[in-house]
């Protein structure tokens, strides 16, 4: 039996999740967790070993998945179809922040904007906490 598969930690939403040139040949799909492994790798310039930690997967997952991405978006520009942005197996990399004032702990989704006031007191003393992504290594700074 195979074994599960671990979740794809996925730090960016894309605003837009289409696009082509006018008149395409069809479209090629490029899964959330591929975007998210172009961007960390070949957009944002960081090494594999570490962006395989931030997407809580191994090294030769990332890689495997790396390699489709680039696959799929040559397909498209060789062959003139549109990319649609779609689907995959991830979540959302959550972010956990602290208020300095009152101690409280809560989480928001990545992506949302740094919180202005804490959801309890209102204070603005606020500040980032890494922790551990429970048993899927290190919590770090979704870039």
């Amino acid at each position: 039996m195979p074994r599960p598969r671990r979740c794809r930690w996925v730090g960016f939403r894309p605003e837009l999740n289409y696009f082509g040139p006018k008149g395409a040949a069809g479209e090629v799909v490029l899964k959330v967790e591929e975007l998210e492994s172009l961007r960390l790798k070949d957009y944002l310039g960081v090494d594999q070993t570490e962006a395989a930690g931030m997407m809580g997967i191994s090294q030769p997952t990332f890689n495997r998945i790396l390699r489709e991405a680039r696959r799929r978006v040559a397909e498209a520009l060789v062959d003139g179809k549109a990319i649609r942005v779609y689907g995959g197996d991830y979540r959302m990399a959550m972010r956990r922040f602290v208020c300095a004032d009152c101690q409280n702990e809560w989480e928001e989704a990545y992506g949302t904007g740094r919180p202005q006031q804490c959801p309890k007191c209102g204070g603005t003393n606020i500040y980032r906490h890494l922790e551990d992504r429970g048993g899927h290594g290190p919590r770090r700074t979704l870039l």
